[in-house]
């Protein structure tokens, strides 16, 4: 149930919690302040509120590919490794669209990627969460008070509104990364937009693609535009010899278990760096053994019938791209060979990855002096000076310091609920909201 927020006495709201965009990180914090809220007395109870630029709430729409399936085990969602007696649960989710069986029958671990975002829309209508959709947060400042410290924020929202909070818990997300040669237009795109940029990109003229990338998402790209466009010549540009497989080997993956994170964060710096360069292999510039294979089949029997339209190109880089009246010329330079070929192409597309959403834009002077930053909390909340104790806490850009499940799915459910422990008893010192029980379900063995 959603708390009423309080006021001052400039009659602005005050929340316990503002989210800072209302993805599946923060509505997985919705999620366990609701059942926070349900489960203790009213005086305990939290106040939330969240703000999404988008008009509606969307997981990546523009790379829904037809078959394409989760990279993570569908236990992994919003509640199951936190709560999972919880109602939402994917279990429940299949329960209510009445494919329980039928998903079980299946006999997978890994929903299609169009299955999961219809969960986390379900999840999203269902959760009793104050949210603004269609409204970008602007800035987050402090308020100081009479004892110049700053107990509380001043959020301001790009239509001029405003909100006093307590906390603020940022999920911005990810900023796409796009090559510093690159100029993004309607034939030169990353692939966070794929689907809509294709959609609205001019008829193929050339009947060839060129896709920059070895990692998963580029491999999906260069398997849709191959199987969609049976006409065109598709090209893989990447600074590898060949796609690397993923490392989903059971004692590699113990990398994104909730423990890891205890591990890590307690680790000297060092050899916390050094464990997460030692398992990229789980998670970056890797592909899925069983797309590597079928790409393979696929371009070993254009070789077996004579007509190539599937091209690796491994060891390479671009080094120019030329938009025309009718596309775009890629230069493609092999390292191996020294020898450079000229694409005329119909679009170019950049699988080249993400970066954490910068923090000076939206907090200003609060913002740490380092990117990422390097002083976070086991709590995921924000190392500033010492004259501020209202909460900033962080939901991604923290894999410096709490390792990779700083960007993925795969820690949401857990990170929520220690998010909501840190807020309760902070203020619980307070005197404003009680300590937490050891029974309550957002509570871990962390903060315990």
């Amino acid at each position: 149930m959603s708390e009423s927020p309080e006021t001052v006495g400039t009659d602005l709201p005050v929340r316990d919690v503002v989210g800072v965009g209302f993805g599946p990180a923060n509505l997985a914090l919705a999620i366990a302040i609701e059942e926070h809220n349900a489960e203790c007395p009213p005086r305990e109870r939290i106040s939330a509120q969240f703000f999404e630029k988008q008009d509606r709430f969307g997981w990546h729409p523009g790379m829904l590919l037809d078959g394409a399936t989760m990279q993570i085990a569908f236990p992994k969602d919003l509640v199951t490794f936190r709560n999972p007696r919880s109602a939402f649960t994917f279990f429940n989710y299949l329960f209510d669209q009445g494919r329980l069986v039928d998903f079980v029958n299946h006999q997978t671990f890994f929903p299609t990627r169009h299955e999961f975002h219809d969960y986390l829309q379900w999840a999203a209508r269902r959760v009793d969460a104050d949210v603004r959709y269609g409204t970008a947060v602007e800035t987050v400042r402090g308020i100081r008070g009479d004892d110049g410290v700053i107990d509380r924020f001043e959020v301001r929202a790009a239509d001029g509104s405003t909100v006093i909070a307590r906390n603020v818990v940022v999920g911005a997300g990810l900023r796409e990364r796009i090559p510093e040669w690159a100029n993004p237009s309607a034939r030169c795109f990353h692939n966070h937009q794929f689907l809509f940029r294709l959609g609205e990109m001019p008829a193929p003229v050339h009947q060839r693609f060129v896709v920059l990338g070895a990692g998963q998402s580029a491999a999906e790209i260069v398997q849709y535009l191959h199987g969609n466009y049976p006409e065109a010549e598709v090209h893989s540009v990447f600074s590898r010899y060949g796609y690397s497989p993923a490392d989903d080997s059971p004692y590699a993956n113990r990398i994104f278990d909730p423990e890891a994170v205890d591990d890590l964060h307690g680790a000297p710096e060092g050899e916390r760096l050094r464990l997460l360069d030692v398992h990229r292999s789980t998670n970056y510039s890797v592909v899925d053994i069983e797309l590597i294979n079928e790409l393979y089949a696929t371009e070993y029997q254009e070789r077996v019938r004579g007509r190539r339209r599937l091209f690796m190109r491994r060891a390479s880089e671009i080094i120019a791209v030329d938009e025309t009246s009718d596309g775009i010329e890629v230069a493609v330079r092999s390292g191996v060979d020294g020898l450079t070929d000229t694409l005329a192409c119909d679009a170019l597309i950049l699988a080249t990855g993400f970066t954490p959403a910068p923090l000076e834009p939206l907090l200003g002077e609060l913002a740490p002096k380092t990117h990422p930053p390097r002083e976070v909390g086991r709590d995921y909340r924000l190392a500033v000076s010492p004259d501020v104790t209202a909460g900033i806490y962080l939901q991604g850009g923290t894999e410096k310091t709490h390792g990779i499940t700083s960007s993925l799915l795969s820690n949401v459910a857990v990170r929520a609920g220690e998010i909501v422990t840190s807020v309760v008893t902070r203020r619980g010192r307070n005197g404003t909201l009680a300590s937490v029980n050891a029974q309550d379900t957002y509570a871990t063995s962390e903060a315990r």
